[in-house]
């Protein structure tokens, strides 16, 4: 019980360890960078229950079929502008756009999106922009955005199709009958229809059998499932076999 308590507490652990000796070596540095932490965390306490609301905001009112159509896999390059457009108009610090990132992924936005999201949130929020183009030059600003927005979408791409590779190694030639979680919009029509076939995790439908395969359904069964396919809402079945 204890080790998996200091497994799971690790990184704070190191922390105290590195701000105790500190503490022995340089005494002025230590309380300086308490100083520093305790500054940080107020912020954040002071932040994060906004975004937590705004989480939870997002996660209810937003149908997940619409962020799915609109910052999922197949939104194409409008997805990209709307995130990028997402991110830009942010306010806060980064941090306080992971929970944000996380929801909307949760709900259907592809990895890519979320990469440009964060990206933007990053490095070229509106107010930064305004604050760069006083000090260094409106040409300065506008031309070193222009660069960040091409890496951005570059980087946002890379990851895509990144996770795409990863997901198609990871399905086996026998799990012919998949589920597309990004896509799955949690509404049950295909556990209803076929409970033999598909159940429900956490608000997504999974294949309960995943080495089933269709030359071992009978014809029925194989018709209803290519014609569940076609109603799913969001696309989200896949049938390789």
């Amino acid at each position: 019980m204890m080790k998996e308590l200091l497994k799971k507490n690790k990184v704070s652990l190191i922390i105290i360890v590195i701000y105790a000796s500190l503490m022995v070596v340089q005494r002025d540095t230590a309380f300086l960078a308490l100083s520093n932490s305790t500054y940080y965390l107020i912020e954040m306490a002071q932040i994060l229950p906004v975004i937590f609301m705004l989480t939870v905001a997002i996660d209810v009112l937003i149908p997940k079929d619409w962020i799915v159509k609109r910052l999922g896999e197949k939104s194409g390059l409008g997805g990209a502008v709307l995130a990028l457009a997402f991110g830009s108009l942010s306010a806060g610090p980064i941090y306080a756009a992971f929970p944000i990132a996380k929801t909307l992924h949760k709900k259907g936005a592809s990895i890519g999106n979320v990469v440009v999201i964060l990206s933007a949130w990053a490095v070229i929020k509106v107010p930064m922009l305004a604050n760069e183009a006083k000090f260094l030059g409106t040409d300065f600003m506008a031309v070193r955005w222009v660069l960040t927005v091409v890496c951005i979408f570059v980087i946002g791409l890379i990851m895509e199709k990144r996770r795409i590779k990863i997901e198609d190694d990871e399905v086996q030639d026998k799990q012919v009958i998949t589920v597309k979680q990004a896509y799955c919009i949690g509404c049950t029509a295909c556990e209803k229809g076929m409970p033999e076939v598909f159940g429900m995790k956490d608000g997504k439908a999974y294949v309960i059998q995943p080495e089933i395969k269709m030359e071992n359904l009978d014809e029925q069964a194989k018709k209803q499932l290519m014609s569940m396919a076609k109603k799913c809402p969001p696309k989200a079945i896949e049938i390789n076999g």
